[in-house]
């Protein structure tokens, strides 16, 4: 709710009830009008033209509603009142926190049964929601009771968004095969790592079902790269190299040869963590000023001891009927070596799929 309001030359101030406080242009102010004049209620789409917007413009009357839920504006070019929420108001605060607020960072002793969750239960309309919620807070979940066949993967896939199509195709089976050229299809020690270092956008989520299970070892293995790299933090030089150099990922195979660049640790323009994007195997050969690399390869060495430490490793060996998803631009994953047969299928999920339905459903 809206405490009281201040008319400025160029700005309105706004002080909200929960101590929040902002100068708001006038200018962004009249060109986020959300009035049937200036915004078009069915496809959610501007109608105003900005560039004939006068960049002097001023607010002639300003008044909070009685409830403190609105602002009601009159415009120095318009007619009609226009109104402004204090959702839509506060949601676009430049003072408003916004660092991984709902993110749960977490280690090995952090994980128990949150992350395990029904198949039918994913299905229903608040046990999908449940599920979302916990994907969102800990990057990933183990959905049980699954039958073991693609249809089960493609579901809940189509829960959340579509499947993705890439160099695997859209849905896939895989089981150890020497003749792909992946790691992934190894019977080796898998070390943690993001998935598709060498995309330019690279998939967003990672599903991965249990078909059979005759063997030994092969444990899935999750780490939170969003709490390694919050560990990271403490030592400044080695996080600003993570996060400012750009490191080449590299696929050839299959016909095709795709290369990609981007940090380690992708921030944003608020310096806010991103993505954590580390393939080891997939790195392709760059140079930088010798003094820079040999710092580099001191930084990857910290990141990768790490991420190999137990205290930040989740292991679980996944049955038949499991399926495991995580956040690939946030969890590294790997996997402990194994003999006998471990047949899997899975898909990937474009990122904005997934932050589409957790907007939908009121994550953030």
């Amino acid at each position: 709710m809206i405490e009281n309001i201040k008319i400025l030359p160029d700005s309105l101030h706004v002080k909200f009830k929960n101590k929040l406080d902002d100068n708001f242009p006038n200018i962004w102010l009249r060109d986020h009008a959300k009035d049937d004049e200036n915004w078009d209620q069915r496809s959610h789409q501007r109608k105003t033209h900005t560039a004939n917007l006068d960049p002097k413009l001023f607010i002639e009357e300003a008044s909070v509603s009685e409830n403190g839920d609105f602002i009601n504006i009159l415009w120095s070019d318009s007619k009609s009142v226009i109104k402004y929420s204090t959702e839509f108001l506060q949601n676009n605060s430049i003072k408003k926190d916004t660092k991984n607020q709902k993110f749960f960072l977490w280690k090995n002793e952090d994980i128990n049964e949150q992350v395990y969750l029904n198949y039918n239960d994913v299905l229903s309309k608040d046990g999908f929601k449940f599920f979302l919620k916990n994907l969102y807070e800990y990057g990933f979940c183990v959905i049980t009771n699954c039958e073991t066949s693609m249809k089960s993967v493609e579901t809940i896939a189509n829960k959340i968004g579509y499947v993705r199509q890439s160099i695997f195709g859209g849905l896939w089976e895989f089981e150890s095969n020497e003749n792909m050229a992946d790691s992934a299809y190894t019977q080796e020690k898998l070390r943690p790592h993001t998935d598709s270092t060498y995309s330019k956008d690279a998939p967003g989520l990672q599903l991965l079902l249990c078909c059979d299970y005759s063997a030994t070892g092969g444990e899935s293995i999750m780490v939170d790269g969003f709490k390694i790299a919050e560990t990271l933090k403490k030592e400044k030089e080695i996080f600003d190299i993570l996060s400012n150099i750009e490191v080449p990922g590299r696929y050839v195979g299959d016909g095709v040869m795709l290369e990609a660049s981007r940090p380690i640790l992708r921030l944003n323009s608020k310096k806010e963590l991103l993505q954590v994007s580390f393939n080891n195997y997939d790195r392709a050969e760059f140079r930088i000023e010798n003094e820079l690399m040999i710092k580099f390869y001191d930084a990857i060495k910290k990141f990768d001891n790490l991420s190999n430490k137990t205290e930040f490793q989740w292991r679980h060996i996944l049955k038949p009927g499991e399926l495991l998803i995580f956040n690939n631009w946030r969890i590294l994953h790997g996997r402990g070596s194994f003999k006998g047969k471990r047949k899997m299928s899975g898909c990937y999920i474009n990122m904005e799929d997934f932050e589409s339905i957790c907007k939908i459903n009121n994550l953030y």
